[in-house]
């Protein structure tokens, strides 16, 4: 899917068609991540992963407040990594945006294409006029004769721009836009068609996304304020040592540790982990009783498995911890899903692989789908 001013419903629009090299940036409030990867060996390999992290406030919430500074920083990281092409895949920040199927009467292309806008100005909580507006028909998850099933993806124009101005000063050609969960599910979820419905987790630097995916799709998003550096906030002032630190005592401890230092990191988290856990379920009954009646039949429709991904998806006796309390198996994520089994030594650090799930799933779309769509 595409946000590119005037590219907007590819896929149903199917306006790009263009086989370039390019490569993956993921960009969040406090860092950029960059992934390029290649084809070949029966997989894609990894050619490069790279992470900058970038000065408080050029970006807050999802939004840039800063567009030249961001631009400054994109600038350097992509000369330091030596990336050669100019043309990139980046991400939008999840917070901004509105992601959700819906469904549209069975007419022709052209039809559909006409009558979308109007159709979706009852689903979007912005005025049409300020967004850029994407969709793609997904695969139904039922037998529906009548109908298309289409996912809607929409961001305000005024969260865009600046990005694509950033990108466009640091001397680089975006080719397509799209929103975190997308490129994060693309990265995490096997490509072996499964119906079954999953919910990812992604725990970054300063928010987490649940993903609602079923089949090929997703099927609903939300960003909530929760956060790696959160965790480590809450650390740093209980135990009273440097914010640097925390890392390396959530990794040496976890929440499986019986030693004194253990059990004091396990009074802290689970507080936190507990509130978490509780928006979890409050978003798991709302797929339950409004998706789910609209979308799924009955056989198989609830959410059957948790993949956890992002920065602090592998702290020791987490998947455990949501396994007890949210009732559902919990799987760490394998960012690696769909790649080669030999990949470059340097690039086979599970810990690392994690924080790169959003930039490896935006290279993957720019080999997988030479059209961007």
């Amino acid at each position: 899917m595409n946000f590119l001013p005037n590219k907007s419903m590819t896929k149903i629009f199917n306006l790009l068609n263009l086989n370039t090299e390019t490569f993956g940036l993921d960009i969040t409030d406090l860092s950029l991540r960059l992934a390029k990867i290649k084809k070949g060996g029966g997989g894609y390999k990894i050619e490069n992963l790279a992470r900058k992290e970038i000065p408080g406030g050029i970006i807050k919430r999802g939004e840039v407040r800063n567009a030249n500074l961001l631009a400054q920083e994109i600038k350097s990281f992509v000369s330091e990594e030596k990336i050669k092409t100019p043309y990139v895949i980046m991400s939008l920040p999840e917070e901004r945006s509105f992601v959700q199927v819906i469904r549209m009467p069975k007419i022709s292309e052209e039809e559909l294409k006409s009558s979308i806008q109007y159709e979706a100005e009852h689903y979007i909580p912005f005025p049409l006029e300020k967004v850029y507006l994407d969709a793609q028909i997904v695969p139904s998850l039922k037998k529906e004769k009548d109908f298309f099933e289409v996912l809607l993806v929409a961001m305000p124009k005024a969260t865009i721009r600046p990005y694509i101005f950033a990108a466009k000063k640091a001397d680089l050609i975006p080719m397509a836009l799209e929103v975190e969960s997308q490129s994060i599910s693309r990265a995490v979820v096997k490509d072996d068609k499964s119906l079954i419905p999953l919910l990812i987790i992604n725990i970054d630097r300063s928010r987490t996304v649940l993903i609602l995916f079923a089949g090929t799709s997703i099927r609903f998003t939300v960003s909530i304020p929760f956060s790696s550096a959160l965790f480590n906030h809450k650390i740093s002032q209980a135990m009273n040592i440097s914010p640097d630190k925390t890392e390396e005592i959530k990794d040496k401890y976890g929440l499986e540790d019986k030693s004194k230092k253990g059990k004091e990191l396990f009074d802290i988290m689970v507080p936190v982990l507990t509130d978490l856990q509780e928006q979890i379920k409050k978003y798991i009954d709302y797929y339950h009783s409004h998706i789910v009646h609209d979308f799924l039949s009955k056989n198989g429709s609830s959410v059957k498995k948790i993949i956890l991904s992002g920065i602090d998806a592998d702290i020791k006796g987490l998947d455990k911890f949501f396994q007890e309390g949210l009732g559902l198996p919990v799987e760490t994520a394998n960012p690696l899903n769909n790649f080669s089994s030999q990949q470059p030594k340097q690039f086979s650090n599970k810990k690392e692989l994690l924080k790169f799930c959003s930039a490896l799933g935006l290279a993957m779309r720019g080999i997988n789908n030479p059209d961007y769509d």
